[in-house]
C-alpha cells in the first residue's frame, strides 16, 4: 500500500511516524507499507535467519536479523533478512546490539510474496548494492527461485535443486543449494 500525501515527508519526519504492523518504508519520498507475510515466506525467513546465524553469529562473522529497519541513501527500508558483519553492529557501552541502523546491509534478502511488486523489491536491492551491500537474493517460493545481484556482476537466477547458492565473501562457509532452501518449506 502507498499512502499518498499532499505534502511528502523527509526522511527525518519519516522517521517520527508510529510503528505500523506490517512495516512501512520511506522509498523515493513515498510512504509504502510491505504486505503481509505468507506462511511460505515465514517459514523460509525464520529457517534462513536461523541457518546463518547458526554459522556466522557464534564466530562473530556476521550476524542476521528479520525485519531490521535500515536506513541509508535517503530510504528506510525494512528487509526481510539483513545481515551485517560483526564490526558493523552497533552496540551499547555493555556490548548489547544496540542504536538505530544507519548503513546499509552487507547482505540483503527479500522474499517475495504474491501481492508484492517483483520490481519494487529488486529496486531495493539494486539501491542497496550502490551503499556498498555486497549481495542480494531475491527467494522465489512460489517459482522456487533465487536471484542473486552483486555490485560486479551479471543477475544470477538459480532453480535447480542441487546448484549451491553464491554467498558474500565473509559467509564463504556457508553451503546451501536451492532445494535445501525450499526444504524449509517441507513439514
Amino acid at each position: 500500500m502507498v499512502s499518498t500525501l499532499t505534502k511528502p515527508l523527509t526522511l527525518e519526519e519519516f522517521l517520527q511516524q508510529p510503528e505500523t504492523k506490517p512495516a512501512s518504508e520511506y522509498i523515493d519520498g513515498q510512504i509504502i507499507q510491505k504486505p503481509m507475510p505468507s506462511v511460505e515466506h515465514s517459514a523460509i525467513q525464520g529457517d534462513l535467519v536461523s541457518f546463518i546465524n547458526a554459522a556466522l553469529r557464534s564466530k562473530k562473522i556476521a550476524r542476521a536479523f528479520p525485519e531490521l529497519r535500515c536506513n541509508f541513501g535517503d530510504r528506510a527500508i525494512v528487509p526481510d533478512v539483513s545481515v551485517y558483519t560483526w564490526e558493523k553492529i552497533s552496540r551499547n557501552e555493555n556490548g548489547k546490539v544496540a542504536g538505530v541502523v544507519a548503513i546499509a546491509p552487507d547482505w540483503l534478502i527479500e522474499i517475495l510474496s504474491p501481492e508484492q511488486s517483483q520490481t519494487k523489491v529488486i529496486k531495493k536491492i539494486v539501491h542497496a548494492l550502490k551503499y556498498d551491500t555486497q549481495m542480494g537474493w531475491l527467494i522465489n517460493p512460489y517459482e522456487e527461485s533465487i536471484l542473486v545481484y552483486s555490485p560486479d556482476k551479471p543477475t544470477e537466477i538459480f532453480d535447480e535443486p542441487d546448484l549451491v547458492l553464491p554467498v558474500p565473501e565473509f559467509a564463504k562457509e556457508l553451503e546451501l543449494t536451492v532445494g535445501d532452501l525450499f526444504a524449509w518449506l517441507l513439514e
